[in-house]
Parts: C-alpha cells; sequence; structure tokens
C-alpha cells in the first residue's frame, strides 16, 4: 500500500478567527476514503488559530503566537478525534521538532513510532511543537515541515491541500491571463528566493514555501501535488481516480 503525507494549512482549516469546521470535516471524510487506499499521515496546521479562538492575543508577538499554539493543539485534535470517530479511525497527534530530523537516529526513532501508528490503522497527526520550537514560528513553516517527514517517513507522495490550488506561470491575484503549470519537474533558484508571500492571517508561508518543499523532495527523487483545500473536486480525482483535472504535480520526468 502506498503511503502519502496530506498537509493542511492554516487558510483552510481557520476562517474569521475561528476553526472552519465544514473544511476540517471534508478533508477528514477525504482521508477516511484515501485510507481504503494509501496508508495516510496527516500534517495539520491550525493550533495557533484554534487557540485565538479561546484567548484574543496579538499573533504578531512570537510569545503570543506560541501560547496560542499550545493553547489551540489540544482543541484542534479534539475535533479531529470527534470527526475521526464517524469513521471508526483512531487519529494520534505527534509533536516533533527539527530535531527529530537532525540524524538517522532521531528521524528513525519517530519513524518507528509512524509504523506502528500506520500498521493499527492510526493516522499520525504531525505538527510542529509551536510552543517551544521559535524556529518555525519565525523561519519555518509546515509546507517545510511535510517535505521533511515525507521524505523520513518514507512517503511516496506529499500532497498539499491548500488556499493556492495549483501553480501557475505567472501569480493569478494579478494577472487574468496565468495559466496552471500541471507538471513540474525541476524548479529554478530564482523561484525559490522569490519574496514569500502568505495569504492569511495565519498564515507562515505562502507559494515559495511550497516550492521549497517540492524542491526537497524533486531532489530526493520524491514528488508532490498541491491543490485546493477549499475544493477538493482535485485532489480527489487526482488520489482516488488517477485523473489530473487541476492541481500541480511536482514529479521527475521518468528516465
Amino acid at each position: 500500500m502506498k503511503r502519502l503525507v496530506v498537509k493542511v494549512g492554516s487558510a483552510v482549516l481557520s476562517e474569521q478567527n475561528r476553526i472552519a469546521k465544514d473544511r476540517m470535516q471534508n478533508l477528514v471524510d477525504f482521508i477516511a476514503q484515501l485510507k481504503e487506499r494509501y496508508e495516510v499521515i496527516l500534517v495539520s496546521s491550525g493550533a495557533v488559530a484554534a487557540g485565538y479562538t479561546e484567548l484574543k492575543l496579538d499573533k504578531k508577538l512570537l510569545s503570543n503566537k506560541q501560547a496560542l499554539a499550545s493553547i489551540g493543539q489540544p482543541i484542534l485534535m479534539n475535533k479531529y478525534k470527534k470527526m475521526f470517530e464517524h469513521h471508526q479511525i483512531i487519529p494520534a497527534q505527534i509533536l516533533v521538532t527539527a530535531a527529530n530530523f537532525n540524524t538517522d537516529e532521531e528521524s528513525q526513532k519517530a519513524k518507528d513510532t509512524i509504523e506502528t501508528l500506520l500498521q493499527n490503522g492510526v493516522v499520525p497527526i504531525i505538527n510542529e511543537n509551536d510552543a517551544t520550537a521559535t524556529e518555525e514560528l519565525v523561519l519555518g513553516d509546515n509546507d517545510q515541515l511535510s517535505a521533511y517527514a515525507a521524505y523520513h517517513f518514507g512517503a511516496d507522495m506529499l500532497v498539499i491541500l491548500s488556499d493556492i490550488d495549483a501553480y501557475y506561470d505567472k501569480d493569478p491575484r494579478t494577472h487574468d491571463d496565468a495559466k496552471i503549470r500541471g507538471h513540474i519537474d525541476s524548479i529554478t533558484e530564482d523561484e525559490l528566493t522569490s519574496e514569500v508571500t502568505p495569504h492569511h492571517s495565519f498564515a507562515t508561508g505562502g507559494i515559495v514555501t511550497k516550492l521549497k518543499a517540492a524542491d526537497f523532495l524533486l531532489k530526493r527523487g520524491g514528488s508532490m501535488f498541491l491543490a485546493s483545500g477549499f475544493d477538493l473536486t482535485d485532489v480527489r480525482s487526482f488520489l482516488l481516480n488517477d485523473t489530473h483535472l487541476g492541481g500541480s504535480l511536482f514529479q521527475a520526468k521518468a528516465l
């Protein structure tokens, strides 16, 4: 059975400073479908947004953002638990830091836990330990985390579900003639060094962080699929029907 890492961003999981329950439920229902065909590891943002529903702190301050993450993580997991229960699926929380990927020994320890969970039909839900991992909140993001997870935990593909529905040849927000790039086999240095422009108040990334995640995997023989997390039609078609309708596939050309 093939293994997927599915990453969902804050822009998908939150709306008007609260958890977007309908989109979260759609995600959970979709993962339940995927589990009939794949092993699924979920990398979920949304802890800070969930925390903000309980305590309105200024998210621009790092200490506040960390506090919101620590408040929001159990809220987020509780919502996942209730939603997965309808499918008789057990979710598990895995909080990691960069240290978990620093050495083969450390990543193997995390992988052993992941393997045990997957063998027992559990959905591991991974997030950065935001309450203490300052580098993630200042410099990193869950796009990079999901790429590391896909590589170190032996996934066949990383799937990123976002408010960005594909990779375009130019910015679709400012160019009406922007066209989707359906298949990308390499990423240039210029693309990787563009300005990071997250669209959402709880987001830490943008298209550039997704390109960096894709580049990380492409250089290691991996692949990534980027699609909308608001409308799951494209990703459902790609993963369940083997039909590439929309979204962008990052994969090296076959030799």
